[in-house]
């Protein structure tokens, strides 16, 4: 029988299903400190460009915890970021589209963080290929991509792994995207790539770096979330399937859904998995403490723990900001820009309730840049507002959140009917009295707010006049009585519609689920298309007109409005206060 002695060094190992005795002569342990970031969505510096105030996140604060791990933890930090940073603070946006004669100001800060390794999201594709692709060979380190395939060559088109070492502790990491690109981008944005299935391309790659590289430690950087959502055949989170179906994996750090996670899985083979995501605009961080046992060239055991460090706690590098105090200069300059003005405060607030003078000014904008018959647009921001007064650039970034172009699409009049039947059905509660919910919501927030689903997929129509009967089920709610015009509204009529290039390709599923439209017979629809990003065009727009006027067309409503207007007030306060 063991001494009690020894039965009390017996150690449970996370991550290697099995017990390991203590540490004895000619063993060495090595421990790795792993620190991703994921989603910063342009929030580079600790200010934000659009509200024009100062900022909680930022790779300002990330660069003074990084400092502070690697005091303690020396070259055994291991950097990385997890896609989507090339999109959302203007500062992104200047550099993605204003000054592209300079090194991109994000490749110059993450070689100045000294990060290892990068990924590819699906906001970093959304810039093009003109974009992405200086950014990638301006970084110093491999942007990885293993499900991004050339699709002349068949090879992946970035790095699909890369290869560290830390103390002879050899470690590999996969990086890849989520495949559903093409149901929201343009084919233009991601020209001659394809993207693969995650868990297929996993189990490819899986083999060739244990073949190849035979690695102690596997690390997945992968730009999507746990949880499934089939678009299009695809599987747009897949991080969760290939933890728990591709035996291998140490750690999976996520990204994409905003959703902060640190949790262990169990896969196929009885190995446990650490799941880590840090969310959005490096509020926090993903903090992964590796420690592996060796003797000799023989892994003898590993453990894995993780934890989401705060960053909005942490002090702002002096020294970052004093590296890129002209690029901040430059920016703000760029977003200080007056464009015109407005004569009232307009707030995306109204535009879940009804008739909403924000929505409905994009919507006329949209009318009047392309001269369709019919407008679709979504708030695309939960709580965005512009303050009556001069509107300035930065502006621009609340008014119109995303880089989309604008299309026209051939529509018929049933299309457009069952395009908004699927909108109002996942945007408002099916009401059976005065006192239900007219929104369609959760006891809690799931990531959309208190919203079922995500508000970016609420379409309204200008053009038309309508009514949303909220008691009916979808197929029943809308009645379309006529154009705006007064002429008769044809069911069976061709209309061109105006839509951003999100939902001309699919998103949200409304042109195919909803109004029925095959997916491959999309882009056949497309009878324009902008050359340049919707909120360039909104901005020459109001340049032109100088002073707008922005009112809700009232188009639109919701009945029976002795329910519906009183539940409005109900919902309105709880979403938003007494504000």
């Amino acid at each position: 029988m063991k001494s009690l002695k020894s039965l009390l060094c017996l150690t449970a190992i996370i991550g290697m299903g099995c017990i390991q005795s203590c540490t004895t002569s000619g063993e060495k342990e090595i421990t790795l400190k792993f620190i991703e970031t994921s989603d910063v969505h342009g929030c580079y510096f600790p200010y934000d460009f659009i509200g024009r105030k100062p900022l909680d996140g930022s790779l300002a604060r990330v660069s003074s915890y990084v400092k502070e791990q690697r005091e303690a933890f020396g070259d055994n930090v291991v950097l990385l970021d997890n896609g989507d940073i090339l999109q959302g603070q203007p500062t992104a946006y200047y550099y993605n589209f204003i000054d592209t004669v300079s090194d991109h100001v994000c490749a110059q800060m993450l070689n100045y963080l000294r990060y290892d390794v990068g990924n590819m999201g699906n906001h970093d594709v959304e810039t093009g290929h003109a974009v992405y692709d200086r950014w990638v060979k301006q970084c110093n380190f491999p942007v990885l991509g293993a499900n991004v395939i050339d699709t002349l060559s068949g090879e992946p088109y970035l790095p699909p792994y890369q290869v560290l070492e830390r103390e002879g502790v050899k470690i590999a990491v996969l990086g890849m995207i989520t495949p559903s690109i093409p149901s929201w981008l343009p084919e233009k944005l991601w020209s001659g790539l394809r993207f693969e299935d995650m868990e297929t391309c996993a189990r490819k790659w899986v083999k060739i770096i244990r073949e190849k590289e035979n690695p102690d430690v596997l690390i997945g950087l992968f730009h999507a979330g746990p949880e499934g959502n089939k678009l299009d055949n695809t599987i747009e989170n897949g991080s969760g399937e290939v933890a728990r179906n591709v035996p291998g994996f140490d750690v999976i750090f996520m990204g994409h859904d905003h959703v902060r996670r640190c949790e262990k899985v169990a896969n196929v083979a009885g190995d446990s998995v650490l799941l880590i995501d840090p969310a959005n605009m490096a509020r926090t961080v993903s903090d992964v403490t590796l420690k592996v046992v060796k003797r000799g060239d023989r892994v003898v055991s590993k453990s894995v723990e993780g934890k989401l460090a705060d960053m909005t706690t942490y002090p702002v590098d002096e020294d970052f900001m004093s590296a890129f105090k002209e690029q901040y200069q430059a920016v703000d300059t760029f977003v200080s820009r007056k464009i015109g003005s407005i004569d009232r405060t307009i707030s995306t607030r109204d535009a879940y309730f009804g008739s909403s003078a924000f929505i409905d000014l994009i919507q006329q904008l949209q009318l009047d840049i392309t001269g369709a018959d019919i407008s679709f647009c979504a708030p695309l921001s939960f709580n965005a507002e512009i303050k009556k007064g001069d509107i300035y650039m930065s502006d621009m970034f609340n008014l119109y959140k995303y880089e989309n172009m604008l299309y026209v699409m051939e529509l018929s009049g049933k299309e457009i009917k069952n395009f908004l039947e699927m909108s109002y059905a996942i945007w408002t509660n099916q009401m059976q009295s005065a006192s239900d919910h007219l929104l369609l919501l959760n006891e809690k927030d799931n990531g959309f707010g208190r919203f079922k689903n995500p508000s970016f997929n609420f379409d309204s129509a200008a053009g038309i006049i309508y009514t949303v009967d909220v008691t009916k089920p979808q197929g029943e709610k809308i009645s379309i009585k006529s154009l705006a015009d007064g002429r008769a509204f044809d069911m069976n009529k061709t209309y061109r519609v105006a839509v951003n290039s999100y939902r001309g390709n699919g998103g949200g599923d409304l042109l195919t689920k909803g109004a029925g439209i095959p997916k491959a017979e999309l882009a056949k629809r497309i009878v324009f298309s902008t050359d340049k990003d919707l909120r360039y065009y909104l901005m020459k727009r109001i340049e032109e007109v100088k002073t707008l006027h922005p009112v809700a067309l009232n188009q639109w409503k919701f009945i029976p409005e002795a329910w519906t207007e009183v539940a409005a007030k109900r919902d309105y306060l709880l979403l938003f206060g007494n504000k």
